[in-house]
C-alpha cells in the first residue's frame, strides 16, 4: 500500500539532505565562505532529520490508535 505521506517526507529529506550536500561541496572550492556554507550544510541536515523524526512521530501515533482500536472491537 502506497503512503503518499511517506513520500512526500522521503522526497523531502532527500531533497534537504541534496543541498546540504551541495553546501560542503561549495565549502571546499570556497575556503574564505567555507564557515557559512557548512553552517548552512548543518542546518539542511538538521531539517532533514527533523523531517524524517516528525513522519515517524506520525507514524507511530496512527498505528498507535490503529491498535488501540483494534483491540476495543
Amino acid at each position: 500500500m502506497r503512503n503518499p505521506l511517506r513520500e512526500v517526507a522521503m522526497k523531502n529529506a532527500s531533497h534537504y539532505r541534496a543541498l546540504a550536500s551541495l553546501c560542503r561541496q561549495q565549502a571546499a572550492y570556497r575556503p574564505d565562505q567555507s564557515w557559512q556554507l557548512l553552517g548552512q550544510a548543518e542546518r539542511w541536515e538538521h531539517l532533514a532529520e527533523a523531517e524524517i523524526a516528525e513522519h515517524f512521530t506520525e507514524c507511530n501515533a496512527t498505528n498507535s490508535s490503529d491498535l488501540a482500536k483494534a483491540k476495543a472491537a
